[in-house]
C-alpha cells in the first residue's frame, strides 16, 4: 500500500516534467504528506495537463458520508475496474498524483523500520490516481483522490507486498486521456517501476506521527545492514 510520502518538487521541475502551466494555488513542501490532506496531482483539462488539489482518500459521488475516504487512500489496480469505489473513476477520472519520494515500513521481527523510497534521478514520481467529486447535503463539494498500487518490484517486495503503481513517462498521456478508456490497456500501465531506478533508506521513526513534518524525516538514519 501507500499511505505515507513526501511532497518536495518545486514548480520548475513539475514544468519540466508534466507540461503544465502555473497553479491556481500555492505550493509547499511536505516532507509527511498523511491521508485527508490537500496532495497535487496532474489532471488533464481540455486538451491541456493541469495542477490540482484533491484530498487524499476517494469519497464516491454516491457515499452518503465523506468519513469513507479514509478506508479508500488506495486501490488495488487489478480490480478497479469491477469495485463500486473506482470503477467509474477508472473511466472518466484518471489523474497523476506527484510525490518525491514515498514511505513503507519495514517489519524486522516485532519492530517497523520507517523506509523511504524514491527515483534515483529525483525526479517528480507520478503515482496513477482516480478522482472523484462529491457533494453533501449541504452542498459542500469535495474533490478527492486515491493512489493505485501494484505488485511490489525487486526493491520493494523486501519491504512490503504491494507497491504504488509509478506511471512511466511514455504511459502518462494515455492515462491521462479521459476521452478514451480502453480498460486492458490501461491497466497494462500500471506495472511494477522498474528496481533498477529507484532506491530506498532507513529514516527516523520521527515519520511514524504525521505531526512531524520536517526534513529530518527523509533523511538516512546510521548505516544499516537492512539492504
Amino acid at each position: 500500500m501507500c499511505g505515507r510520502f513526501a511532497f518536495i518538487n518545486n514548480l520548475v521541475q513539475l514544468k519540466e516534467e508534466f507540461e503544465v502551466d502555473d497553479p491556481t494555488f500555492d505550493l509547499t513542501f511536505n516532507y509527511n504528506v498523511a491521508p485527508t490532506q490537500l496532495i497535487i496531482a496532474v489532471v488533464r483539462d481540455d486538451g491541456k495537463n493541469k495542477l490540482a488539489h484533491f484530498r487524499w482518500g476517494l469519497i464516491p459521488f454516491w457515499a452518503k458520508d465523506k468519513n469513507i475516504g479514509y478506508k479508500l487512500i488506495n486501490a488495488r489496480s487489478e480490480t478497479i475496474a469491477e469495485k463500486n469505489s473506482f470503477k467509474q473513476a477508472f473511466k472518466k477520472r484518471r489523474c497523476l498524483i506527484v510525490a518525491s519520494g514515498f514511505f513503507e515500513w519495514k517489519k524486522v521481527g516485532k519492530e517497523k523500520i520507517p523506509m523511504y523510497i524514491t527515483l534515483k534521478s529525483r525526479k517528480p514520481i507520478s503515482f496513477a490516481g482516480l478522482w472523484e467529486i462529491w457533494k453533501s447535503h449541504e452542498g459542500d463539494e469535495i474533490k478527492s483522490c486515491t493512489i493505485l498500487t501494484t505488485v511490489p518490484n525487486k526493491l520493494m517486495e523486501h519491504i512490503h507486498n504491494r507497491m504504488p503503481a509509478i506511471m512511466q513517462s511514455e504511459n502518462r498521456e494515455q492515462w491521462l486521456d479521459n476521452s478514451s478508456y480502453d480498460k486492458t490497456k490501461l491497466q497494462q500501465t500500471l506495472t511494477p517501476y522498474a528496481d533498477d531506478e529507484m532506491e530506498c533508506w532507513e529514516v527516523n521513526k520521527t515519520v511514524n506521527s504525521p505531526m512531524n513534518n520536517t526534513e529530518k524525516n527523509i533523511q538516512p538514519v546510521k548505516p544499516s545492514n537492512l539492504f
